[in-house]
Order: structure tokens, then C-alpha cells, then sequence
């Protein structure tokens, strides 16, 4: 039989105190006080979180076997408009502290719910971005360079620009605002992952100078594309990611790309001014002085796998979302349309936490949907949480 008055809670009234003044202390919940938890939360949260805790409503979570110093944390939160969500503040606000943490150590008490999918039916690993962009950037190399170096006048390197840039440009020839027959072939025949893992895969090598002539004056250029900074950054190196860092591209390129602006080729209001007074020898000095220029790393992280990112999760959240800390949640089992939200919320700000933003911002929409699916078939497991008298943490300390 399982002993659920064993579960440990923690006050918020300890969590307040100084680590030096008082260590968090444990409230012990009774049988008598789990079942009057399990009463008040028949009656106010089982319409939502489903009879025992197991939620079958969209968008909201598992309850049972969730930690219990979390969920009383979760309570509060809510009552104090730290969290805001209409139905749940409507519910605790009429609720004591007493009737929170029971409703917390009933809910803690109970079984965990099983995986919506057992975790030998996991799905299938996706397949690394930045290699399966190595393979479809393969016909690419005949012009661009196999990393993305052009070594072929009047074609255009690939490394160094940012990967926002890259898939705006093959955006812009494949609806033809930029006019290119092969170019807008090729980007109507490419899919949006890969276009998406190309612009990774280039974004990712090292970059390096166009093996190609400079038929211009760069010192001449230099003066002539004071101008250019403002957008392009000192040197061509760009911090802005719509607009492409200069340093290092095909000089000729670089000149008929003036070129095209200056004549309404190409479309864009933000170089139709810089360019209008340019004649030839200017475009061909200034595209001389970027192709001088050494070109230099982005500020792009390789994606971590699903399995680099779980065992990130793992370490707060304990192996395979079993967590063994009373204030943090196990996610194992818990529904993935609820992690997925989370991650969410945290990636905008709504909800708070300075761990959880820093890293739910490093995560795709890819990233947040597999970790959230992974999770989700992960067998949970419920904790019981013994806290030793005073007397046995001295001898403990010996």
C-alpha cells in the first residue's frame, strides 16, 4: 500500500526566509488532510485536470504524482498574480493556504499518469539539419564553391551571410522579385527545409575571401562606401541579419548587384538612394574594397540533437523527466500539448522563470515539439520524499 502522507511540501512562508536563517522546512500532510485535499479538488479542479489528475482536455496538464512542493508553489503563484490564467485564479483565490497544500499533497499522493505513447514507440530521430543541408547544397557547388566559396566571377559566395538573409534572397527569386531564370528553378524546386538547413549548413563554415579577381581601385572604394557602413557594418561585416555582410564577396557580383539596384532590377528602397549618383568605375572601386575585406564568423550555433537537449533538461528536471526535487515539475508522461505550451511561454516572457528563457530561446519550433513528444512517452514515476529528524542530520554530518 502506498503511504501518501509521507509527501513533503514547503511552505512559501520558508521559502521566503534566508538559507542562513532556516532551510526550507517540511509540512507534513495526514491522511485526514489528503483526503479533504481530495474533496476540495473534486469539487474545484477536476472539471479541468480530469478525474485523479489525468487531464483530457487540450492545454491542460497531468496532475497526478506531480511534486508536491511544486504544485503548492503553482497555487500561490496564481493567487498572487504571479501566474495569470482567468480559470485558475478564479478558483485558488477563495481557497487558504491550508486548503492549497492539501489539495497539492492529495494530488501528489496519487499514481503518475502512463505515457500517451510507450516510449518503445518513440519516434523516429530527425535527421541533423546542418548534414542534410550539406547534401542538398550539393548542386549548388558547380558555381558557388563546395563550402560556399565562389571561385567563379559574377557568382556570389554563400558563407558569411546570415541564415535569415539566405532564405530571404531564394524567397525573392523563387516569387521572381529577383530576376534570375536558374536561380528561381532552382529555389522553386528546393522545399522550405531545405532551404532552411542550407542557409545552416553555409551560415556554418568557415568563412573566407572569393577566389576571384578585383577589377576595381579598393583604396578608391574605400572612400566611396563611407556611405555603406551605416547598413553593412564597418569593414562589410553586418549586425543586422536582413542585411548581408559585404566582406569577402565576388567582387563582380558585388558591382552587378549595384548595378541592378541603381537600374530597378532589383527591388529595394534602402539602396535606391546610396546607389543613384554611383557610376561604373565607383560600383566596380567599392566592390573591390568588400572583396578585399576578410569576412568573419557568424554568430550561429549548431543545433543540438534531441538527445544533447534532453540530457540539458535532465539535469533540473531529473533522467527522463522524473524529477527528485520537490520544487521542480516531472515532466515524464505529462501531456505534450502542455509542455509545448510552456516552452512557448517561456520563450515569449509570459511566463517567468531567467533559466527556462535563456533556454527555451536557444530552441527551434522543431527543437520544442520533439522535446515536448519526447517526454510525453516517458514512463513516470512518483516520489515519496523523507525528510530525516534533526538528530540523524547531525549524525549524517559526522
Amino acid at each position: 500500500m502506498k503511504i501518501v502522507f509521507a509527501a513533503m511540501l514547503v511552505s512559501t512562508a520558508a521559502l521566503a526566509a534566508s538559507p542562513a536563517e532556516d532551510e526550507l522546512r517540511a509540512v507534513y500532510a495526514t491522511a485526514v488532510e489528503v483526503a479533504e485535499g481530495k474533496r476540495i479538488a473534486e469539487a474545484s479542479c477536476a472539471r479541468c485536470h480530469g478525474a485523479n489528475g489525468i487531464s483530457s482536455t487540450k492545454d491542460v496538464p497531468h496532475l497526478a504524482g506531480q511534486r508536491a512542493a511544486y504544485l503548492d508553489l503553482q497555487l500561490q503563484a496564481y493567487r498572487q498574480s504571479a501566474r495569470v490564467q482567468s480559470g485558475m485564479t478564479g478558483i485558488v483565490r477563495y481557497l487558504s493556504d491550508d486548503a492549497l497544500l492539501r489539495v497539492a499533497a492529495y494530488y501528489a499522493s496519487l499514481d503518475p499518469p502512463r505515457p500517451a505513447t510507450p516510449p518503445a514507440k518513440a519516434a523516429p530521430a530527425r535527421s541533423d539539419p546542418v548534414q542534410a543541408g550539406k547534401g542538398a547544397a550539393a548542386a549548388c557547388a558547380g558555381c558557388h564553391g563546395e563550402s560556399g566559396v565562389s571561385s567563379m566571377p559574377g557568382t556570389p559566395s554563400l558563407v558569411g551571410l546570415d541564415p535569415k538573409y539566405f532564405v530571404g534572397a531564394m524567397q525573392a527569386y523563387k516569387s521572381g522579385q529577383r530576376a534570375h531564370d536558374m536561380m528561381k528553378a532552382i529555389a522553386a524546386g528546393a522545399s522550405e527545409s531545405d532551404v532552411s538547413n542550407m542557409a545552416l549548413y553555409y551560415a556554418l563554415q568557415k568563412p573566407a575571401r572569393a577566389q576571384t579577381p578585383q577589377a576595381g581601385n579598393p583604396a578608391a572604394g574605400k572612400k566611396a562606401a563611407a556611405a555603406c557602413a551605416a547598413c553593412h557594418g564597418e569593414l562589410g561585416v553586418s549586425g543586422n541579419p536582413a542585411t548581408p555582410s559585404l566582406a569577402g564577396q565576388d567582387a563582380e557580383y558585388l558591382a552587378a548587384a549595384t548595378q541592378a539596384y541603381k537600374s530597378g532590377a532589383r527591388k529595394d528602397e534602402s539602396m535606391k538612394g546610396p546607389v543613384a549618383e554611383l557610376d561604373e568605375r565607383a560600383m566596380k572601386d567599392i566592390a573591390a574594397y568588400y572583396a578585399a575585406q576578410q569576412p568573419q564568423p557568424l554568430n550561429v550555433r549548431r543545433p543540438l540533437t534531441l538527445t544533447e537537449w534532453t540530457e540539458r533538461c535532465d539535469r533540473c528536471h531529473g533522467v527522463n523527466g522524473n524529477s527528485t526535487d520537490p520544487l521542480m515539475p516531472r515532466l515524464a508522461a505529462q501531456r505534450a500539448d502542455w509542455l509545448e505550451r510552456m516552452l512557448h511561454a517561456y520563450r515569449t516572457g509570459t511566463r517567468k522563470s531567467t533559466a527556462m528563457a535563456a533556454m527555451s530561446a536557444l530552441m527551434s519550433e522543431a527543437d520544442v515539439k520533439d522535446l515536448s513528444a519526447h517526454y510525453a512517452r516517458q514512463n513516470a514515476r512518483a516520489v515519496t520524499y523523507i525528510v530525516l529528524p534533526p538528530a540523524d542530520k547531525k549524525k549524517r554530518g559526522k
